[in-house]
């Protein structure tokens, strides 16, 4: 059995594609549905966000595999969007290592971001729910979560701003500190500014005035906020209450001018303002940042912030692709075994029931002896039947991953007769596919 993932994202594919195959919840679910009929796809997990839509499965062979799953994605899109050249590959390892990397959001647009990992773990679970996870992808998806956490907890990878909007929450912060009993007045329904006020407010700021040159649009989106419509040409009145300013009008000149807030901070009673400057071309005069009391940052202000923030999240992703390199390590030791465990198993029940007939018989024959010569019997049989498999199981283990693991999987079989058994690994599959869907 092999891993693989076949796929397209934010780096292979534009924007118009991508949203070709951007899957609903239902879809995706309707989608593994029709999985559990495919030959040679024997679990499958589909991942669908707006940068990425990604199948992972464990099949029998990867390089037949991988028409049959591109036939699939293509399908499932809408309008039957051809995929061929916006497609990645990866199989064992690599699949292994590219999950890691999506799930630690080292393969994200902005790295660091915290949504992917939830989008990992919600993926996954539709897919349990569904049926179409079993040994191997319930092992592979448990750890790529463990590892998400992990880098986000053992680096500072998102530690720091590295979005304007953000980047402008965390200079507010630097100001203020706690935020709770700030006001915010937000000029524009620019998006840059509204998801600018969003930050601010999910980090507990208390009120946010909105104007804008038509009062309709300012009245929408103060409700957003739960927030105050102020008409356009009252809003420096406002500011008089605000302790954040946030504008983004795209008026083609200035509509703070320094000789406004020179006469606006003397009603402020010394407490101090943040101008967030986000327009192009700038809505402040520059010269307001030289009155006592005002802070003025403008987008060249942000994006030196979020430059100098990239660069350092640049430097956490370098330690965890450390913490990815040893988790990978660790899993395909692992999976080693795995293709071997049926057999395995199938020879130790095997054994198992042997020693447990013949201690039977034994015991018949015996009716007298103690409760602890019985004890030493038992004892007795069951290190027979380990020293007597502890070779075989170590000449496993050494081809598992090896030219020879089909070799060795088949001598055994023939050898101890476990081919009698095949139902049992059918029992065995069918009570894997039941264990992951609880």
């Amino acid at each position: 059995m092999q891993l693989v993932v076949l796929g397209l994202n934010h780096k292979t594919a534009p924007v118009e594609v991508r949203e070709c195959f951007s899957f609903s919840e239902e879809q995706v679910k309707a989608a593994l549905w029709h999985v559990r009929e495919c030959d040679g796809m024997n679990e499958c997990v589909i991942l669908s966000t707006c940068n990425r839509t990604e199948m992972y499965a464990a099949v029998d062979d990867a390089e037949e595999a991988m028409p049959v799953m591109q036939k699939f994605l293509e399908q499932m899109a809408a309008n039957q969007q051809e995929a061929a050249d916006f497609l990645f590959f990866y199989s064992d390892v690599e699949c292994i290592r590219h999950l890691f990397m999506v799930s630690s959001s080292l393969d994200s647009l902005v790295i660091g971001e915290g949504q992917i990992l939830s989008q990992v773990k919600k993926a996954y679970s539709i897919a349990r729910d569904v049926g179409t996870t079993s040994t191997v992808l319930n092992t592979l998806f448990h750890r790529a979560i463990a590892v998400g956490k992990k880098v986000r907890t053992e680096t500072r990878i998102a530690f720091s701003a590295v979005s304007v909007s953000y980047a402008a929450v965390e200079l507010a912060k630097n100001i203020f500190g706690d935020l709770s009993k700030s006001n915010v007045l937000l000029l524009g329904a620019g998006q840059m500014g509204e998801l600018t006020a969003r930050h601010l407010v999910d980090n507990g700021v208390e009120t946010v005035f909105v104007s804008n040159r038509k009062y309709d649009r300012a009245v929408k989106l103060a409700e957003k906020f739960q927030g105050i419509a102020v008409p356009f040409e009252h809003f420096m009145k406002c500011a008089a209450k605000a302790d954040i300013v946030i504008t983004s009008t795209g008026a083609p000149h200035y509509i703070i001018r320094a000789w406004d807030v020179a006469h606006l901070m003397p009603k402020r009673n010394g407490k101090p303002i943040v101008l967030i400057d986000i327009a192009v071309p700038r809505d402040v005069e520059p010269e307001v940042a030289a009155i006592n009391g005002v802070s003025l940052y403008n987008i060249d202000d942000l994006e030196a912030v979020v430059e100098s923030n990239i660069r350092l999240r640049e430097q956490e992703a370098e330690l965890a692709e450390q913490i990815i390199d040893t988790e990978i390590s660790e899993l395909v030791h692992k999976f080693r075994y795995l293709s071997f465990r049926p057999v395995m198993a199938l020879l130790a029940d095997k054994a198992e029931r042997i020693r447990l007939r013949e201690l039977k018989r034994a015991l018949a024959k015996l009716p007298d002896i103690s409760s602890e010569q019985r004890k030493v019997m038992e004892s007795l049989s069951k290190m027979i039947v380990r020293k007597l498999l502890r070779d075989p199981m170590v000449r496993i283990n050494e081809a598992a991953g090896t030219d020879n693991e089909q070799f060795y999987i088949d001598a055994i079989g023939k050898l101890f007769k476990l081919d009698a058994l095949g139902e049992s690994r059918k029992s065995e599959r069918k009570i894997g596919y039941r264990y992951a869907r609880q």
